[in-house]
């Protein structure tokens, strides 16, 4: 056996991976299916741990298939459920086989012919349409899975799905959905550095991380002891400290560097001494190059030479292009020198495509390319991109980027042409695939190879700088950061002025129609566009609906605007155009408080999307309604469009909206106090958008609310160092409608509001004081300014101040206040209770707090109700009548119940301070067993009586999905399986009385 085969079959660490894997195998076994993802980088040990469990599995008697997917294109969809099926049909009795299938076996031997020829007879599936055969499709393949399983437990292991297809993963997602009552385990294996935003797994995680069944576990490298174990197991022998620290130092515990390094040291006789010889601070990857750079010494001249090469080409290569490029071997000799890198573990063939290789790990083509000398890598470059374009004859543009990639390294060789050429069609192929970031990387090689500056403000010199420029502005408006639009506008105008000096008004006049430009941004363009056309043709529709928004200061022109841009586009039957005159000019009205109107267009708006692929202005109409929907109190409207966003905006590839979808989201949840929701939307949303001032605010909220002040600080910091340079100034129309300019004027105050501190005031006042004097500024914004105003005047205790901006925001009773985009706000009611406290109208407070009670608990804003409670408290206390003390102390109690629940401590500990100041400490909390929380405990009780997810959530009045995680939490605190092990602890623990306790327990378990 070989050093390779041996340390294959090693297996140490992973204690806490495997004590989890086993609760999920022991949960499925029992009926309760479940989801396990295991990701991590390439050589990481995923499959190793998924083959230890599949051992297991197989002790205590499932069954384990496997399905592995592959990289290449040409795969068949479905390919790694095929192998399961099949490996499954293969070995089961006929008698077993029907009964499993049932019914659906027809739809299923479509995509498994095997199945056919066990079962000859079928009758074929009634012909449905496509979505409707799909369906039919993913439910019998779910349902002979889960009858499978109550014959015998599954355990389905798919590997490598990074390389899934886009149909395995929707079925995953299906079969995830119902696995809950199944006796049937799924075992994902995925490389998580594989994956981009726009890698068809991550939306697929996305969605599955929603499901109760789903657990995932990043796995790292070994720790020190575990990689001495690994070590001295590989090798048969004990190996000094010194050794175990070299080898960890190369290789940081990933298992496969730590097999390649084992290897050579053996081969050395290094591994028995005290020491490697001065390998200490050596790291990944220079150490493993190092070490792949020895083992590849032992190769044949012919074989480095071949894979030099083949390295040069890329990580996947051909035969028959190296066939090509090396003339001096015959095709015999090289099929020998590649079986020899084959044998050597370098290289893997990737069937079924005959002749088509890989490199085992990246890390060995970068070795191989590291050792070329400059020249011979530009000339084989060179070579290598003339050969491709043979090759490829009339499908050249098919593989531009390719060609691009090769025709830039050779650039020295083979001059710019056909670099500008390739760098352009790739570009515009990304751009039309909403791949914004790798086009702005083709525009940039090729504007960069014509020798045109990015940022000049200079027209473009010739056609092919004037399309390469707009190909980059229209990438920009896909990755730039929200408020960053001035350099977007100044390349778009570039290409725009060139086209119109040069008298080619089709072009100009395009840049126009089809860019998807950022909200307030492109009003000279479109402007001088549409001095270009015919007042009433097409041209003049679609730039018309592209002016809404830049007219939204005016509300009669951008009306005015948008019913032409209407009648033109259903005059041309132009359904696009509709779709982006409603989303503007329901966002005019949002920005003017015509809330019904917003409401009733991006509606319309919503529902012609269907009918179109425009992504971006259904995201636009999507991020609106959510605001509009939030602000009246509508919360779970708000969380449906919320959550519908997070699709459209992925598709649309456009960042500013990822980032609002993520905004949108994190915002509902803040709103219903999930906090850990909330921060997994904000983390993935300041992935993609850095200096998001709004998810940036919202962060430091959020931290603030439950009292982590460090964070608070952190984020707030970040936030003002986003907002705070180049805003002196009264700003301009792309600035003062942004949220980079309103949020400063909110965020500030609500800090202080929770926290008691006053610093900062002066930049939101100052952004307050530009806004107001701005004279274009909407109503929204103009409102936005404010009430910022009033909540720093309400923390001042100014009650001159406070007694006008009450007399100037006494409409904004009834909603969510301040209602800037996906702000964390308050209820406009309490802001009226706390402006009539401050300027000493104790009645009025009272009047607007009840109101504000109302909305709060009508809506489900729990957080915002409990800090209602707490004003209202203050003023009664303030105010001091006959009965008011009583009720503050009933307010403050109901207060320190949910902040308690929430655990926002800063809300906690002022509660309770009011309390004492009242001279009665608020009612003990009991202490319960294992941690558990007053919620918590109300849960485990209605769970113990046999009440349902949603029974126990209407009880509660809270989400559903809330009501799973509190049973989550609840089995892992006491540690317990099912319903049944909860309700013996609830009865054992005297949480639950004999009476309250139901005759049977279910026999399946939907408490998570």
């Amino acid at each position: 056996m070989t050093s390779s085969e041996q340390t294959g079959r090693i297996f140490v660490g992973r204690q806490r991976e495997m004590g989890e894997l086993r609760t999920a195998l022991d949960s499925s076994m029992a009926g309760r299916g479940r989801l396990v993802l295991l990701a991590g980088e390439p050589g990481i040990g995923k499959t190793r741990t998924a083959q230890e469990l599949a051992l297991e599995a197989e002790a205590r008697g499932a069954q384990v298939i496997w399905g592995r997917c592959y990289e290449e294109e040409g795969t068949p969809p479905f390919w790694p459920w095929v192998q399961i099926i099949r490996a499954y049909v293969e070995h089961c009795e006929l008698d077993q086989l029907q009964a499993a299938m049932g019914a659906g076996a027809a739809d299923i031997g479509e995509l498994v012919p095997e199945i056919v020829q066990k079962l000859p007879g079928l009758e074929p599936a009634p012909a449905l349409a496509p979505e409707a055969a799909r369906f039919r499709l993913f439910d019998s393949i779910t349902r002979f899975l889960k009858a499978a399983g109550r014959s015998q437990p599954l355990v389905l292991v798919l590997d490598d799905i990074h390389w899934a297809d886009e149909p395995s993963l929707q079925l995953l997602q299906f079969v995830a959905r119902e696995l809950e009552d199944s006796c049937v385990m799924v075992v994902g294996c995925y490389r998580d550095v594989e994956l981009s935003r726009q890698h068809p797994l991550s939306e697929t995680l996305a969605q599955l991380s929603r499901e109760a069944v789903y657990q995932r576990h990043l796995l790292r490298g070994l720790d020190r002891d575990d990689t001495a174990h690994f070590i001295e197991a590989a090798a048969g022998i004990n190996v000094s400290r010194n050794v175990v620290e070299a080898v960890y130092a190369h290789t940081e515990g990933n298992p496969f560097f730590t097999t390649e390094v084992i290897q050579l040291l053996s081969d050395r006789g290094e591994l028995a001494g005290e020491a490697v010889g001065g390998r200490e601070g050596i790291r990944i990857p220079e150490g493993v190059r190092e070490v792949i750079g020895q083992r590849l010494n032992r190769l044949s001249g012919d074989c480095n030479r071949v894979l030099s090469t083949a390295a040069v080409i890329g990580r996947e290569f051909t035969v028959n292009l190296l066939d090509r490029l090396i003339e001096d071997l015959a095709e015999e000799r090289l099929l020998e020198v590649l079986e020899e890198a084959l044998a050597a573990r370098l290289i893997e063939e990737l069937p079924p495509n005959v002749g088509r290789y890989q490199f085992t790990h990246n890390l060995i083509q970068e070795t191989l390319t590291a050792e070329l000398s400059l020249t011979r890598r530009v000339r084989l470059h060179a070579r290598i991109a003339e050969t491709l374009e043979t090759l490829y004859g009339s499908e050249v543009e098919a593989h531009a980027a390719e060609l691009a990639h090769h025709f830039a390294q050779a650039e020295a060789v083979t001059g710019v042409e056909k670099l500008v050429q390739y760098s352009l069609t790739a570009g515009e192929q990304a751009l039309a695939a909403y791949a914004y970031e790798e086009a702005s990387s083709h525009f940039q090689r090729g504007l960069t190879a014509k020798g045109v500056p990015l940022s000049a403000p200079e027209p473009a010199r010739d056609e092919e700088a004037a399309a390469l420029l707009v190909g980059f502005g229209n990438a920009q408006i896909g990755t730039h950061e929200r408020g960053h639009v001035a350099e977007v506008m100044i390349t778009l105008r570039r290409s725009f002025d060139f086209y119109a000096g040069s008298g080619d008004v089709a072009r100009a006049v395009k840049i126009g129609m089809y860019t998807q430009f950022p909200p307030n941004a492109g009003g000279e363009i479109i402007a001088k566009a549409l001095e270009l056309v015919s007042s009433d043709s097409h041209e003049a529709g679609v730039l018309l609906s592209r002016n809404i928004m830049l007219l939204r200061g005016d509300y009669e022109r951008a009306s005015d605007a948008f019913h032409r841009a209407m009648a033109i586009a259903e005059r041309y039957n132009n359904v696009e155009a509709q779709l982006d005159s409603l989303s503007a000019m329901a966002c005019v009205d949002y920005s003017h408080m015509r809330f019904d109107d917003s409401l009733e267009r991006n509606r319309r708006a919503i529902s012609l999307a269907g009918s179109v692929d425009q992504p971006a202005p259904e995201s636009h109409s999507r991020y609106d309604l959510k605001n509009v929907l939030y602000g009246v109190g509508d919360l779970e409207g708000a969380a449906a469009n919320a959550t519908a966003m997070l699709e459209t905006a992925e598709r649309s590839g456009i960042r500013r909206w990822k980032a609002g979808a993520m905004e949108c989201n994190e915002s509902v949840c803040c709103a219903k106090g999930d906090w850990q929701a909330a921060r997994s939307f904000s983390e993935r949303g300041l992935v993609i958008s850095p200096r998001d001032t709004v998810l940036l605010g919202d962060r430091a909220i959020l931290e603030y609310q439950v009292g982590d002040f460090g964070a608070g600080e952190a984020y707030l910091q970040r936030f003002l160092e986003a907002v705070t340079p180049g805003r002196s100034g009264i700003p301009d129309a792309s600035t003062i409608a942004g949220a980079s300019y309103t949020y400063p004027i909110v965020v500030i105050p609500l800090v202080a509001r929770i926290t008691g501190v006053v610093a900062w005031f002066d930049v939101a006042e100052g952004f307050a004081e530009n806004l107001l004097a701005w004279p274009n500024a909407s109503p929204m914004s103009l409102r936005t300014a404010r009430e910022g105003l009033a909540l720093m005047s309400i923390e001042r205790g100014d009650s001159i101040a406070a007694g006008d901006l009450y007399a100037v925001l006494g409409d904004i009773g009834g909603g969510m206040s301040p209602q800037t985009p996906n702000g964390p706000g308050m209820s406009g009611d309490r802001v009226l209770g706390l402006l009539a406290h401050t300027k000493g109208d104790l009645d009025q407070a009272v009047a607007h707090f009840e109101e504000a009670l109302a909305f709060c608990r009508n809506a489900g804003f729990r957080p915002e109700l409990a800090w209602t409670y707490h004003d209202y408290a203050d003023a009664l206390c303030q105010r001091d009548g006959p009965v008011d003390r009583e009720k503050a102390i009933a307010l403050l109690d109901e207060s320190l119940a949910i902040a308690t629940e929430l655990e926002m401590r800063p809300l906690m500990e002022r509660t309770t301070a009011r309390r004492e100041n009242l001279g009665s400490q608020p009612e003990a909390i009991p202490a319960y067993p294992d941690g558990l929380t007053q919620r918590e405990v109300e849960v485990l009780r209605l769970l113990a009586q046999g009440r349902s997810n949603s029974q126990i959530s209407q009880e509660l009045v809270v989400a559903e999905g809330t009501t799973r995680r509190h049973v989550a939490n609840i089995y892992e605190k006491i540690g317990v399986a099912n319903r049944a092990e909860a309700t013996r602890y609830a009865l054992r623990e005297g949480l639950l009385s004999l009476d309250e306790s139901p005759d049977e327990t279910p026999r399946s378990d939907p408490g998570l």
